[in-house]
């Protein structure tokens, strides 16, 4: 089952795409989708709706797991990143992928047994699972692959196989 992570960002999204058989899990693709500050707010979210949509087109994914927002502090950067969700969200509905939604907490707890594990806890599972040789970058290329195992290991539950 090919699942894709989804760490959204206005800025910076992580995209990572796995193939899951049982529970062996095999790193397909990662890449960060980005877009040009100096262009307006619909700008920037038409342009990575187009990415996005052509990256899903591609990839034909079975299933797509994209973080929840999570910010204490920073509301602008929290807005940004619930509209650029809301872009995501729209193309997955509309190509018809189920589509599990999860939280940072969530999603460090079920990859390294720590709700509070730091990046490098995050980078060292992350190979593990994997077999790769190095943590990928950028940063939220490799969050979008935990993502992506997070969706592997709860796909059943999910009811999709």
């Amino acid at each position: 089952m090919r699942i894709l992570g989804v760490d959204p960002g206005l800025s910076t999204t992580g995209i990572g795409l796995i193939e899951a058989t049982g529970d062996d899990f095999r790193a397909l693709d990662w890449m960060a989708i980005t877009s040009d500050p100096g262009l307006s707010l619909t700008e920037r979210l038409r342009e990575i709706g187009e990415d996005f949509a052509k990256i899903v087109n591609e990839a034909h994914p079975e299933l797509a797991v994209v973080e929840q927002i999570f910010f204490a502090k920073n509301e602008k950067t929290a807005i940004g990143v619930a509209h650029a969700r809301g872009v995501f969200l729209m193309i997955l509905g509309k190509c018809g992928i189920p589509v599990i939604e999860v939280t940072p907490r969530q999603l460090k707890l079920a990859i390294t047994g720590d709700g509070a594990a730091d990046k490098t806890q995050m980078g060292a599972m992350l190979l593990r699972w994997l077999k790769l040789d190095s943590v990928p970058k950028p940063a939220d290329a490799a969050d979008a692959l935990a993502l992506a195992i997070y969706g592997g290991m709860m796909r059943k539950s999910v009811g999709v196989l």
